[in-house]
């Protein structure tokens, strides 16, 4: 069994990089040493071994250095906003991401990466769902890895639908195209675009299953998908649709059992996803570590990499001052970039405003657990959706209980309305600082990228320091190689 747990692994991860276009078949080319395709289909244990390659796929590097799975795209997702800082260029990596080059280049391979990892993944989901109807074994474990395929296929197409659809407006009708829908994994043929509309049905449609599915199961470890993380993803996709009644229900239910962290906890490098915080996270042993290509490689301060100490990531200064210096999210944030308790080798170059929320297990290895869901996320959301609700007090009440736990000098928001709803948003900026969340966040607000009144370098941005929320860039370009394969595909609008 420990073979077939190793094969299975090699035939999901795959190499997304070499794929053509969103019809190809992931699983096609299989090892001349690895075992038949329906072998990973017959029976409950292996359908869980392919599971286990899917979660492996978050991380695992399956093109050029920094292409690792959701870990890397995190990083395009703040680097693209305006809260994570780059004080120089470095030595390049992620650069075109930051300047807004790649989305707009039909043949970047950062824009075909995007898509075709995600559709990838919907394929493999697909594949355990339909094939693996009739394997044999435990009934309750198939349930759990037909629950955990629900929940990576909705949050594959939540993905693809933010960054290649237009953004969803509640109430309008939401009838731009959106991305390619597929149940059945030996459809590859040519397939037109559904709506954003007909996205969001789907996503809704796969997390109910998982839902169904995952309820009363054992929480098997953080880097499964469990009952409590289905419902954080509800809360996530309620909260774009701006259906905040379901964003503040499955918020709340999310976050059962889950305590926030302490502030001593919260300086110890977010790399531990055994913290009582995480709901959803992975973690890379020593075997698997991809050294320079981590996630850790890029965003924290300790480790001894040309990227990091060329080029820290810095928090952005003007929403460093909106902070109490008593907030333990701007203690991990050193204005003067010296780091004097980590005791910086005299080779990295210090800038201001660099942050070291993120540390590596150490300067010479770049592993660190990777967080993609944690209890804070919810109280926001929760804190956000009671405000649109009307209920600003019930608001407070929620994100009152992260402020203080942040801060314990916190007295009490004392602002509302408008003003209010900017505290939400520091909060929110503050807390998942690095986490993969901002440009989406911008999106989903209908906000431009505003990076003037900071420390970012116009230089280093190329002059990107403001994009209007109209702006047709903010839909990612589908591949040309998608384009060219599937007839029925069209094109985003273009500049």
């Amino acid at each position: 069994m420990k073979k077939i747990k190793i094969l299975v692994g090699a035939l999901l991860i795959g190499s997304t990089m070499m794929m053509s276009s969103c019809t190809d078949d992931f699983l096609d080319s299989t090892p001349t040493d690895a075992v038949d395709e329906s072998q990973v289909f017959a029976s409950a244990d292996n359908l869980m071994a392919a599971i286990n390659g899917m979660h492996r796929n978050m991380y695992k590097r399956q093109g050029d250095q920094g292409q690792n799975g959701y870990t890397g795209q995190m990083i395009t997702a703040e680097v693209m906003a305006d809260d994570v800082v780059f004080p120089s260029a470095g030595n390049g990596w992620f650069v075109s991401q930051l300047r807004w080059q790649d989305e707009v280049n039909v043949n970047s391979k950062a824009t075909s990466y995007m898509w075709n990892f995600w559709c990838s993944m919907v394929k493999n989901a697909n594949k355990i769902i339909v094939k693996g109807v009739n394997a044999t074994g435990d009934e309750q474990l198939k349930e759990r890895v037909f629950g955990e395929a629900h929940a990576y296929k909705a949050f594959s197409y939540f993905q693809l639908v933010q960054l290649y659809g237009e953004r969803y407006v509640k109430g309008g009708d939401n009838s731009s195209l959106g991305i390619i829908l597929r149940d059945d994994p030996e459809d590859n043929g040519s397939k037109a675009r559904g709506t954003v509309e007909e996205a969001y049905a789907d996503i809704w449609k796969n997390l109910d299953k998982a839902e169904e599915l995952l309820k009363g199961k054992k929480v098997i470890n953080n880097s499964h998908f469990s009952i409590s993380n289905v419902y954080g993803l509800k809360a996530r996709v309620a909260l774009v649709q701006q259906d905040y009644e379901k964003a503040a229900k499955y918020a709340s239910l999310a976050r059962a059992g889950y305590p926030l962290m302490t502030s001593t906890a919260y300086k110890t490098g977010f790399n531990d996803y055994t913290n009582v915080e995480w709901m959803w996270g992975v973690t890379i042993v020593t075997d698997q570590t991809d050294y320079f290509g981590n996630f850790m490689a890029y965003m924290s301060r300790n480790y001894n990499s040309t990227n990091i100490r060329q080029n820290p990531k810095a928090f952005n200064s003007a929403l460093y001052a909106k902070l109490a210096d008593t907030d333990v999210r701007k203690q991990l944030v050193d204005a003067t970039g010296k780091h004097k308790d980590l005791d910086l080798p005299s080779n990295f170059a210090l800038f201001p405003y660099t942050s070291e929320k993120y540390l590596s297990v150490s300067a010479g290895d770049s592993r660190g657990d990777v967080v993609f869901m944690r209890a804070s996320e919810m109280y926001l959301i929760e804190a956000e959706a009671k405000y649109f609700l009307g209920d600003e007090a019930g608001s407070k009440a929620v994100l009152s209980v992260l402020a203080n736990t942040r801060d314990e000098s916190f007295k009490g928001f004392t602002t509302s309305g408008a003003a209010y709803l900017n505290d939400i948003d520091v909060q929110r900026r503050a807390e998942l600082w690095g986490e993969g969340f901002r440009w989406f966040d911008l999106k989903r607000q209908g906000k431009k990228l505003d990076r003037t009144g900071a420390n970012h370098d116009a230089t280093v941005t190329n002059g990107i320091m403001i994009v209007e929320a109209n702006d047709l860039r903010w839909q990612w370009l589908i591949p040309q190689a998608e384009i060219n394969a599937n007839a029925l595909c069209k094109q985003n609008p273009s500049d």
